[in-house]
């Protein structure tokens, strides 16, 4: 039976060497714990649903130079012909796209009198027509869509009806049924506008928004020379309809500029890109830590076994068995692991707060900590059990021989 007592003070007289591994593990634990929460909270950012057939939708834009073109009915016409095209599943024109990195965004007002009005959270502003739904392939989950007559041309403000998203309704009329609400885009009683439809999921432009997924879609189809078109086609008929699109709408009107065919999936690389980054160089940084540590223990382990080799030899020939010294060495990186984990979670829970305070990151969970010390524990176990090993194999008539 190992006593505990014996091994501390033997730790105490070499003090230098534990020390530094104390330090190493608490700064370890701190850095590791905060890294890996980070690590997950970026993962986490970055595997949110946008709530659209990402594989399918793609955009792209349409420029008119011609000043004659008569943008309306141009728009109608080119919509058909997209809509005809083989692989085309639906076809609309779209103020913005999600995951994008730009577009529309406001906050609107509802109450039931001007003295209750209050101010809504902020929500994405798709303007489109009847085949948006369809279009981003959102679930439709309660209510309706869009009728063909409900839908006006023209500015923004002529907006009379909306699908929102469901995280949106939920957070301005809570439990309440959003179907037939009615909320306003300018101050309590302007432009009233009439809620018809939800849709399970869709996310705005903007991922680092506290409100990406709030969504608005406004029965309004934008006259305007520069257009924006969302396309859902089947997968891999992208590569055929960057061609046959330009192709057939340049055969009805050549005076136009069509460029930047972009799965919403690619945007989804490009808009989540930094967040990628991130999570791959702290788990570089988390790796070498570990790894540094585990290095650490193992050579002082190695260390003790050349410095303590006839103390070994010693307690091999008073009958120590292999096991009481591989014990010994693990009964050592143990106590050194429990306290410096101790410490370092009490470090990492700190820094964990700076960071909250500094860069708004949420509160570090416990289990990190926790985790980071029980990974160490296990990893050191593996890093110190190989020289210990060696360690139990000196024979006591090597150990002793010049004693």
């Amino acid at each position: 039976m190992l006593h505990i007592k014996p091994i501390i003070n033997t730790l105490m007289r070499s003090k230098s060497g534990p020390i530094l591994l104390l330090i190493q593990i608490i700064l370890s634990v701190a850095i590791v714990a905060n890294a890996s929460f980070i690590i997950g909270e970026r993962l986490a950012l970055m595997d949110r649903e946008s709530g659209t057939v990402e594989e399918e939708v793609f955009d792209f834009r349409l420029y008119a130079f011609d000043s004659s073109i008569d943008i309306e009915s141009q728009s109608l016409r080119d919509m058909r012909a997209i809509r005809e095209l083989p692989g085309v599943i639906d076809a609309t024109t779209t103020s913005m796209v999600p995951l994008s990195g730009g577009g529309w965004s406001s906050g609107y007002t509802i109450g039931s009198s001007e003295e209750t009005a209050k101010d809504t959270e902020n929500a994405a502003n798709y303007y489109g027509d009847d085949h948006m739904v369809n279009t981003f392939g959102v679930d439709l989950i309660e209510g309706r869509n869009f009728y063909e007559t409900e839908i006006l041309t023209g500015s923004p403000d002529l907006a009379t009806h909306a699908i929102v998203s469901k995280a949106f309704a939920k957070a301005t009329w809570g439990d309440e049924s959003a179907i037939g609400q009615i909320m306003y885009a300018g101050d309590w009683g302007d432009k009233p506008l009439q809620i018809i439809g939800v849709v399970d999921k869709l996310q705005g432009a903007w991922v680092n928004s506290s409100y990406l997924d709030n969504s608005v879609i406004l029965n309004v189809r934008l006259v305007n020379v520069f257009t924006k078109v969302l396309v859902r086609a089947e997968v891999g008929t992208l590569a055929q309809l960057k061609e046959a699109i330009p192709a057939v709408l340049h055969k009805d009107q050549p005076n136009r500029v069509i460029e930047g065919f972009t799965l919403i999936s690619e945007h989804r690389k490009r808009v989540y890109r930094n967040h990628e980054l991130m999570a791959t160089v702290l788990s570089m940084m988390v790796i070498l830590l570990l790894l540094i540590t585990s290095l650490g223990l193992a050579g002082m382990v190695m260390f003790n076994i050349e410095r303590r080799t006839k103390q070994i030899g010693t307690r091999r020939a008073l009958g120590a068995k292999r096991r009481d010294i591989i014990s010994l060495f693990l009964v050592e990186n143990y106590i050194i692991c429990i306290v410096g984990g101790i410490i370092g979670g009490l470090v990492a829970v700190q820094l964990g707060q700076q960071l909250m305070t500094l860069y708004s990151l949420p509160k570090l969970e416990l289990i990190y900590p926790i985790m980071t010390v029980a990974g160490l524990m296990v990893l050191t176990t593996i890093a110190v059990i190989l020289p210990a090993r060696k360690a139990a194999s000196i024979s006591p008539a090597t150990a002793t021989r010049s004693v």
